[in-house]
This record gives C-alpha cells, sequence and structure tokens, in this order.
C-alpha cells in the first residue's frame, strides 16, 4: 500500500516537512507495512522554501540582508539542483520581521529582496521561484529594483528614494544599470494574488492598511504607486499595472513582472516542482492538511491543490486542520473524502500548537483505524486500502 503525505506547515505548529513526518508515523501505526511518501507543500506562502527543499532534495543558504525597515536581518533562500534556486519576500521584508508599533508603511521598501536574488545569481540559479506574499511595504518593487541596480529618477534627473514617501517624484525609471545575470533567467512568481497594482482593489486600498498606512494616506500610496508605473512600464516597454498579481506583496508583483516574471498560484507551482503527480501516480490514499480549513481553502490553498492532483488520479484525499471551519463542508463536494480536525484537548494557544505534531499522527491513526473498520463513508478504495485489501479500482472521491 502506497500513501502519499502532501501536508502544508500548521502555521506556528510545525512546518510541512515536521507535518508529513508526524502523519508518517500515524499511518505506521496503524498500517506498519505501508509505504509513505512524504512531500511538503505550500502554497507560495510562509513555507515554500523549506517545502520545495524538502521535496527536492535542495540545501539552505543564509543570507544578509535588510528588513523592510533597512534593519540587518538573516535571510534563508534554498538552492537545488538543475540550477532551482526558491526565496520567499516575507524572509527579508515580511510583515511578521516588524512590530506593530514600528510598521511604517511610508518608509518601508522591498530593497531587502535584492540581496537574496543576487544570491540565488551567485549561486548559478536558472530557475528562480519566489514566494509574494506577507511583505510589510507597500513601494511597488521600489527597493527591489535599486537594489538590482536600476535608478529612480526625477524630471531633473535626480536620485529619488525607494521609499514611498518619495514615489510621486518618479519620473523615469533607469534600467541600464541592472544585474546582467538576470537576462536569460525564468523568475516564477508562486503567488495567489490576483489584485491588480492600483485602483480599489489594488496594493495600496486591499492591503495597505494591513501593513500600517492610515485612510488618508492609502491615496497617497495608490499616488506614489502609479508614477512609479508610469516609469517603469515606459522603461520596460510593457504594461503590467492591470496584471494579475501585480499589486501582490505591496506591488512587488509589478516590478518582478516588468521584469519579465511570470505568475502563476502558488501551489500549482509548489505541486509541479515537487513532482507531485509523479508521487501520487499509483498510490492508494493521499493525505494533506494545514493549520485551518474552511470554504476559502478552494481558492488556492495548498489542501484544494494536491485534491486537485489526487483528483486527476482518481486518488481519495483526506484533509486534517488544526481549526476545521463548519464551511468546510463544501470541501467534501470538491474531492476530499474527509476533513479531520486534530484537536484532542483543550488548552493555551502555546500549549496546543505544541502538542500540534502529537495531535496530527493521532488523527492520522484514528482516521486510518475508522476507515479499516468502514466507519468513515468515504470510497470503497479508501476503505479497502486502510483495511490492507489489495488495491480495489479506484474512482475519484465525491463522485
Amino acid at each position: 500500500m502506497k500513501l502519499v503525505l502532501a501536508p502544508d506547515s500548521f502555521k506556528e505548529s510545525m512546518s510541512a516537512a515536521e507535518a508529513a513526518a508526524a502523519m508518517a508515523r500515524g499511518v505506521r501505526r496503524v498500517l506498519p507495512d505501508a509505504t509513505c511518501v512524504e512531500v511538503p507543500m505550500a502554497d507560495g506562502g510562509e513555507g515554500t522554501t523549506d517545502a520545495l527543499v524538502a521535496a527536492l532534495g535542495g540545501r539552505l543558504v543564509e543570507v544578509a540582508t535588510t528588513d523592510a525597515l533597512g534593519r540587518p536581518v538573516t535571510a534563508t533562500i534554498g538552492l537545488a539542483d538543475d540550477g532551482i534556486a526558491i526565496l520567499e519576500v516575507a524572509a527579508a521584508v515580511g510583515i511578521g520581521l516588524v512590530a506593530p508599533e514600528d510598521r511604517e508603511v511610508l518608509s518601508a521598501t522591498s530593497a531587502g529582496v535584492a540581496p537574496l536574488l543576487r544570491a540565488a545569481l551567485d549561486a548559478g540559479a536558472r530557475r528562480i521561484v519566489v514566494g509574494l506574499g506577507g511583505s510589510a511595504t507597500n513601494d511597488g518593487g521600489a527597493g527591489l529594483l535599486v537594489g538590482l541596480g536600476a535608478r529612480l529618477l526625477d524630471a531633473a534627473g535626480r536620485p529619488v528614494d525607494p521609499a514611498p514617501r518619495a514615489l510621486p517624484a518618479v519620473a523615469a525609471v533607469d534600467l541600464a544599470g541592472l544585474d546582467p545575470r538576470l537576462h536569460g533567467v525564468s523568475v516564477e512568481l508562486a503567488c495567489d494574488v490576483t489584485s491588480p497594482l492600483l485602483g480599489p482593489r489594488g496594493a495600496s486600498a486591499v492591503f495597505g492598511p494591513q501593513k500600517g498606512a492610515a485612510p488618508e494616506q492609502v491615496a497617497m500610496l495608490d499616488t506614489a504607486l502609479g508614477a512609479l508605473a508610469d516609469a517603469l512600464e515606459a522603461a520596460a516597454g510593457r504594461r503590467v499595472r492591470d496584471l494579475p498579481g501585480a499589486g501582490a506583496a505591496g506591488g512587488l508583483g509589478a516590478a518582478f513582472l516588468a521584469l519579465g516574471a511570470t505568475r502563476r498560484p502558488g501551489v500549482e507551482v509548489v505541486v509541479d516542482a515537487a513532482g507531485l503527480a509523479r508521487h501520487v501516480d499509483g498510490a492508494d490514499l493521499v493525505l494533506t492538511g494545514e493549520g485551518a480549513v474552511d470554504a476559502q481553502t478552494l481558492r488556492g490553498k495548498t489542501p484544494a491543490g494536491v485534491a486537485a492532483v489526487a483528483g486527476r488520479a482518481g486518488v481519495p484525499v483526506i484533509a486534517f486542520a488544526g481549526r476545521v471551519d463548519p464551511s468546510a463542508d463544501t470541501l467534501l463536494d470538491h474531492g476530499f473524502a474527509a476533513v479531520v480536525p486534530i484537536l484532542r484537548t483543550l488548552g493555551g494557544t502555546a500549549e496546543v500548537l505544541r502538542a500540534g505534531p502529537e495531535n496530527l499522527e493521532h488523527a492520522v491513526a484514528t482516521a486510518l483505524r475508522l476507515l479499516r473498520l468502514g466507519a468513515a463513508g468515504v470510497t470503497a478504495g479508501a476503505a479497502g486500502v486502510a483495511a490492507g485489501a489489495s488495491r480495489a479500482p479506484r474512482r475519484a472521491p465525491g463522485r
């Protein structure tokens, strides 16, 4: 029997790799002879680097850089075979690195992302996967551009600081000094955000307040990004402001897209890079999960991406979560055989988070015991697997 274990991280409790290992322990408590294929997953957000490094057998490399306010920090990028590098914007300029009382969106820049890209280029990367999301910035990628060698200029040809408060003065972007190694390198943005750069659905209006922008500052930020977009599009020779994802990570999406990057839903990027379809082929059951599951899980989150792959292969899939919202029932109509909460006992938040791996292991073992007893009411194929029977003909779950 073959089971594929493809969870995302359970935020603040366990990484995707730790969750997969906990699932494997739970499986072996009930099915000691089962083959467990651990494929840590992510959807482009926090944990993408760790998940892909684990799945690809790569290594982590520390990079000295700066946070959104220019303070020194150490970030981590991933390097794998075939010239693949993985990095997360949030590792350098993430909102989690700036205390709420210190957040100053008019001064924050994405400059700290540039050293991560340069480190990937130094390592000979030919394909760079960038997890967009979780940034503390709203500078349209101005800091990134300057960090890679571009210049922001005002109408008199004088340099303009990349901080948002200064961007309304930008009249031109000079890309001549960009790191030449960027040419010929494939940059793939793992991003679920489809917002454009500007307007009521753009970076400033939707995400600015989360980063400390007061209501009266949102319009100013939108104006600043508009000035940058005018100059950047003229320099790059392509219009990017309206592209899906241009508003991601405070407009970092627009800067990357102007430099020729492509964008795909984050979970699809990870699914392909980790070779999930190859692992699912011939499997009897797929287990996935993340910290919380609800109806929004279907909108590009890891469990939905895993279920799509499993469904195409006709393999039943079960999701586990620390918190299961009542709205998660809708997942049963979209390829999930079951959704299982892992919480066993009440306690403080810290205690519950610490117990995450143990609770997940126990939940997996319990679910498999129920399947073996035929009490879960999922597809006949999954019940047969848990009973230790020879593999039954599989059909897509939920049909």
